[in-house]
């Protein structure tokens, strides 16, 4: 195939991490970094012309698509366990980052179109739990309240509103004093936007974006911290596509997960984590270089 006759000769390595709306994919080659790269994941035959023209010698393939991209690849390819790759990629970004002495047990979260939670003891690594919130929530809810499921439109709008005036707090309903619970807590995620849209008032699309991040973050970290006191671990390592440039689910996902007793780390370009951990366990035997690209 186009990808096999590439990669005669070839010492360039990839993985690639096929999730439910992004392909994402780390290249390297030899002596240098490696490169990232994200792709629809609707569309593998552009994931095949990309593998193709980097001239791939072999594939790391991982993730809910990759049986269907194996067949494109043929003998380049090499089947990773999803986790494993996880685990994999996000130590060596965590090494990169330089993000502390890497805890022997942590919690790693992939915030893709869903969330999954991983547990990882040492060279152990299992699924513990998860949930279904995720991006496909986000952009889901942003298609029917804003118009729009673009993922960059909908980070934009959010960093330019406030869910203050839109989720109701725990100071709305109860006096200072009244009750031993913060007054800036959520007490319901949207729950002034109803009274509000019968009052006949104009509910900004930046409040409604910062609202929907308000609602992902809150929750994905409540389930998280739970899982995590579950598994008496303290440090929390968060990745996925959904904090891709996302400024303020990262800020609440982390205030949350703070308030709740544990340590928050958001890995840098932690979209790759997989991408990259396939690359890494399909060639074992090459020093792991940094994650930056």
């Amino acid at each position: 195939m186009g990808t096999e006759r590439a990669a005669v000769g070839s010492s360039v390595v990839a993985g690639v991490d096929w999730g439910a709306t992004l392909a994402k994919i780390a290249v390297r080659r030899p002596g240098e970094a490696p490169e990232f790269r994200l792709l629809p994941s609707d569309d593998p035959e552009a994931c095949r012309r990309a593998l193709g023209e980097l001239g791939a010698a072999r594939v790391g393939l991982t993730g809910g698509g990759a049986d269907r991209l194996a067949l494109e690849l043929g003998s380049a390819a090499v089947a990773v366990n999803e986790f494993a790759a996880w685990a994999a990629g996000a130590g060596a970004m965590l090494a990169e980052d330089g993000a502390g002495e890497p805890a022997q047990r942590y919690l790693l979260v992939s915030l893709g179109t869903g969330t999954s939670v991983l547990l990882v003891d040492g060279l152990s690594v299992s699924r513990i739990g998860g949930t279904a919130l995720g991006g496909g929530t986000l952009l889901g809810l942003a298609a029917g309240l804003l118009g729009t499921s673009d993922f960059e439109r909908v980070v934009a709008l959010a960093k330019g509103g406030s869910r203050r005036e839109v989720d109701l707090l725990v100071s709305d309903i109860y006096r200072a004093g009244g009750i031993p619970l913060a007054g800036d807590l959520t007490a319901a995620n949207f729950g002034k936007l109803a009274p509000r849209l019968r009052a006949g008032e104009r509910v900004a699309p930046e409040d409604l974006a910062h609202a929907l991040m308000g609602l992902l973050g809150e929750n994905v970290a409540l389930v998280c911290a739970g899982l995590a006191a579950a598994a008496q671990v303290r440090r929390i390592v968060f990745g996925g596509s959904t904090l891709r440039g996302n400024d303020a689910l990262v800020e609440i996902t982390g205030a949350i997960t703070r308030a709740l007793g544990r340590e928050p780390v958001f890995l840098r370009q932690g979209e790759y984590a997989g991408a990259l951990g396939a690359l890494l366990l399909t060639r074992p035997e090459l020093p792991e270089a940094g994650a930056s690209s």
